[in-house]
């Protein structure tokens, strides 16, 4: 009786370590965290002309607004054009005032998972306002402008000017340094601003040219014309980087430092960080149980 005494605590150690084992076994094994894919694409868009000006007409009494966006695009999507008109009541009769005539007018805007980009070329490419139809705003010869926004790199935005440019009949040097006025008596005053360019950590926008426009035609029954004109627009946002979701670890888990071995590894050699202890705990119940099936048996010899 007294042997069994002390056989059954040794068994109920062992089932102990036994469990202790199992238990620390699925918190060893805890799963990493693991990366989600992005939320989507980025954005991009591409414009080849916009205005936003105000037409007064002679009696001053009626202001036309000309709100214009030629050759818009967002992504994706493209569009070329080489005869641009906006038809404005009121002026030269109700007939479609031209505002823009090009050999080339392009607009193209593209996203997809790697990035967003925008481009726009304008070539030969004469503007007109109402009031002036015999004298072009400005002529040039080509514009680009471009935004890409790839993923996980820093957005880059460029516009470039080409050849020569003309405002109201004279000939101009723009600088990138500040913006460039041409006045011309008994006409009216244009302040350009060249090659504006932006970008953040995500986004991108490239302007070729930006116009303040301020003139008094005295033509087509148009008394002033005030605003501004934009030329190759195109902008971009990159996508959204991807999110990681992280999964809880056990309750009293150490984080696993750069000096631990892998888990891979342990589970190759079928060992962990706890097997010496748990190796030398099952050793000291067994010396102890030894020692008691000993001393039981002494005790029935007698």
């Amino acid at each position: 009786m007294n042997s069994n005494t002390f056989r059954m605590p040794a068994r109920r150690c062992a089932g102990v370590v036994a469990a202790v084992a199992l238990t620390a076994g699925p918190a060893l094994l805890a799963a990493p965290a693991q990366a989600t894919e992005g939320t989507g694409e980025g954005r991009a868009s591409a414009v080849v002309l916009r205005a936003g000006l105000d037409v007064s007409l002679l009696n001053k009494t009626v202001k036309v607004p000309l709100r214009a966006s030629l050759n818009a695009v967002e992504a994706p999507a493209s569009a070329e054009e080489t005869a641009l008109s906006v038809r404005l009541d009121g002026v030269d009769q109700g007939r479609p005032v031209s505002v823009l005539r090009a050999d080339v007018a392009t607009a193209e805007a593209t996203t997809d998972r790697r990035g967003a980009r925008g481009y726009t070329n304008l070539a030969h490419a004469k503007v007109h306002v109402p009031g002036l139809p015999l004298l072009s705003l400005i002529e040039i010869q080509e514009v680009t402008s471009k935004a890409v926004c790839e993923a996980g790199k820093r957005p880059v935005a460029e516009s470039n000017l080409l050849g020569r440019v003309t405002v109201l009949g004279k000939r101009v040097t723009l600088s990138a340094g500040g913006p460039t006025v041409v006045t011309v008596p008994g006409v009216g005053e244009v302040r350009l601003d060249l090659s504006k360019e932006d970008t953040t950590s995500r986004t991108a926008a490239a302007t070729a040219l930006r116009l303040k426009v301020a003139v008094n035609p005295l033509n087509l029954n148009v008394a002033e014309v005030n605003g501004v004109v934009t030329l190759a627009e195109a902008t971009c946002e990159s996508p959204k980087a991807p999110a990681a979701a992280e999964t809880p670890a056990g309750e009293g888990l150490e984080p696993q430092t750069a000096e631990e071995p892998a888990q891979e590894n342990l589970a190759e050699t079928g060992g962990s960080s706890a097997t010496p202890y748990l190796v030398g705990g099952a050793a000291v119940l067994l010396a102890v149980g030894g020692g008691a099936l000993a001393m039981a048996r002494a005790r029935a010899k007698r």
